[in-house]
């Protein structure tokens, strides 16, 4: 098992990077960067999407020291910040745990990338048709309504 500081450094150095040209991408500092690769601290929120995102891993494989594939997860990403962007953190939080969760349906198979990203698709779009009723249904209306 490797730790995120590990992870981070051989990502980096995989890329050709040094941690000023990687703080650059991320937007944070040289200084960041080593405190990522040399200590327990871990980024949070955003800088870790976008700590992931330079270093062209999934965030899960970044923060999870049991995952050891960079790729892991990394299909979910675009749905989780489509998630994120239209309705915020828990909502993200929300679509990443229901793809986990129905990936399962499909334990001991292989699925195409196409067939994934029409899955995702569709637990991406009944989300987010079930918040929008839910918004419509259970929103206080105003007067005049």
């Amino acid at each position: 098992m490797k730790t995120f500081s590990e992870k981070t450094k051989e990502a980096r150095e995989a890329l050709r990077l040094n941690q000023q040209q990687l703080g650059e991408l991320v937007g944070v500092s040289k200084r960041s960067i080593a405190a990522y690769e040399t200590t327990d601290t871990k980024p949070r929120g955003n800088v870790a999407r976008k700590l992931a995102a330079a270093l062209q891993v999934s965030v899960d494989y970044l923060l999870n020291d049991e995952i050891t594939d960079p790729k892991y997860g990394i299909e979910k990403a675009p749905y989780i910040e489509e998630a994120r962007d239209r309705l915020g953190n828990k909502a993200a939080k929300e679509m990443n745990g229901l793809l986990d969760q129905n990936l399962a349906l499909f334990a001991g198979g292989e699925l195409d990338q196409e067939a994934k990203d029409a899955f995702f698709e569709a637990v991406m779009k009944a989300y987010l048709k079930c918040k929008d009723e839910a918004r419509n249904t259970y929103s206080p209306k105003k007067k005049g309504e």
